[in-house]
């Protein structure tokens, strides 16, 4: 059995779709667990597919669209990547969050396709041992208001969020959009990425501090 991928998710990447009712009472009161979901579809239930695909397209399309910055290659990964999802379905064990798993074949989709290109992959010294770079971050003022990505409200802010995000090393990059879209706890994207939560820790705070020093200039003009 194969399911066919409707390919929407850049339309209404800034939702996440809720089941409809009459399909959840069908799949029972355990549907709304995605582990069970994922259990339901490899069992040959196809409706579970299209719950956990509602849920978890836009996060993951932005995942990989703000890595790529392509729309077109995003297209391409984000396709590979929910194909991966169906072919592995008999295999599937719900030994973590489905969201781990899924946010897993996404982050290794993007390191597939920049090793085969010839690009930098995901692996890099922690930069805490950088004490240049640890001075120049301390020294950055605190956020006022809302986190970076929050602030980007308006066009102009946006335009220079996605220029900040791919001038970020990879890593930082990677560990700051696992963060916002994948909903994961910063064990589960350590145990993700392969690093320690302390790694995790130094990225998202570099990540965010180089997205402040970019923003608030034009944040500060906003407010």
């Amino acid at each position: 059995m194969t399911t066919k991928i409707r390919m929407t998710a850049k339309t209404d990447a800034n939702s996440r779709s809720l089941a409809p009712l009459g399909m959840t009472a069908k799949l029972g009161m355990t549907a709304d667990r995605d582990e069970d979901l994922m259990l339901a579809y490899a069992s040959g239930e196809a409706a579970a597919f299209d719950l956990l695909y509602a849920r978890h397209k836009g996060g993951v399309y932005r995942y990989v669209l703000r890595h790529c910055g392509n729309a077109g290659l995003a297209d391409e990964l984000f396709q590979d990547i929910w194909m991966n999802v169906i072919r592995v379905r008999a295999t599937y064990a719900p030994t973590a969050k489905f969201a781990t798993w899924v946010y897993t074949l996404a982050h290794n989709r993007i390191i597939d396709h920049w090793r085969v290109n010839g690009h930098t992959h995901l692996v890099s010294i922690d930069d805490d041992a950088d004490q240049s770079t640890r001075a120049a971050v301390d020294a950055l003022p605190a956020a006022r208001g809302d986190e970076p990505h929050v602030r980007a409200g308006n066009r102009e802010l946006s335009v220079r969020l996605k220029a900040s995000l791919a001038a970020l090393p990879p890593a930082q990059r990677d560990a700051f959009l696992l963060q916002q879209e994948s909903g994961l706890s910063l064990a589960e994207i350590a145990t993700l990425t392969g690093v320690g939560a302390e790694t995790v820790k130094s990225r998202l705070r570099y990540a965010i501090a180089k997205l402040r020093a970019e923003l608030g200039e034009l944040g500060g003009a906003s407010e």
